[in-house]
């Protein structure tokens, strides 16, 4: 996957066959084609974007959208200390491709997603602020940027390897919306 992705945490265990007829017939009122893949992924488009509240936004260079479960949810690795209860089960949602159109999209089938199944929104890394020089996450000034948006975030700690520990951001749906609508809106690829 070449786009951005994020991460969908359920606090309740379906199967991901059950999770699949559940949205299926959802996702084919306003994408198409749904495709059920060999490993069991689900591929589509979003042909109708103003399903998702985007009347303005064309398609015409978005890309395929990936479902798929996330079996590294729980991992053992990572601090759920948060979380009461913590996940139980995720699954991953991702752009085959990148631009400001399939970040848009994605932002938004992950808000329609998180409401159908009751979701906490793992944006897989730091949201926010990079520096220009290196690349890697101004976390001072990505903390002051959740901070200022309405809804919870919450700071997952996890094993980077060689006993070095980072954090990626996880939200709720209130948050995510906020993020949506702020000018520098973006997911993390």
């Amino acid at each position: 996957m070449a786009g951005p992705a994020v991460g969908l945490w359920l606090f309740e265990h379906l199967s991901f066959d059950e999770l699949r007829l559940s949205v299926i017939p959802w996702l084919e009122t306003f994408c198409g084609p749904v495709e059920t893949e060999a490993g069991g992924d689900v591929a589509f488009r979003v042909r109708e974007p103003a399903a998702l509240g985007l009347h303005a936004l064309s398609t015409a260079e978005a890309g395929m959208i990936f479902l798929s479960e996330d079996d590294c949810i729980p991992a053992d690795d990572e601090d759920y200390s948060d979380f009461s209860p913590p996940p139980v089960q995720g699954l991953i949602l991702a752009a085959g491709c990148s631009g400001q159109v399939n970040h848009i999209l994605l932002g938004h089938l992950a808000l329609a997603f998180a409401q159908r199944l009751h979701a906490t929104i793992d944006f897989d890394g730091v949201l926010g602020y990079y520096d220009r020089t290196d690349g890697a996450p101004d976390l001072a000034r990505a903390r002051s940027l959740v901070a200022s948006l309405p809804g919870t975030v919450r700071e997952v700690s996890y094993d980077t390897g060689g006993g070095d520990r980072w954090i990626r951001h996880v939200g709720d749906q209130e948050f995510l919306t906020a993020w949506l609508q702020h000018p520098d809106f973006h997911l993390i690829k």
